[in-house]
């Protein structure tokens, strides 16, 4: 599966694409398939602005 990861403090740069197993559901919960989503201005603005 390929992820959009943050392991550190910064902007934009910090977003890092990468491929991760896929996850397995625990007991009681329920696994579903998302084939996109998207990231919106509010997102890439709140990485941007240093807060």
């Amino acid at each position: 599966m390929r992820s959009v990861q943050i392991t550190r403090f910064g902007g934009p740069e910090v977003l890092d694409v990468v491929d991760l197993p896929d996850p397995v559901p625990g007991d009681g919960e329920q696994l579903f398939d998302t084939s996109s989503s998207g990231v919106d201005h509010a997102d890439t603005h709140h990485r941007g602005s240093g807060n």
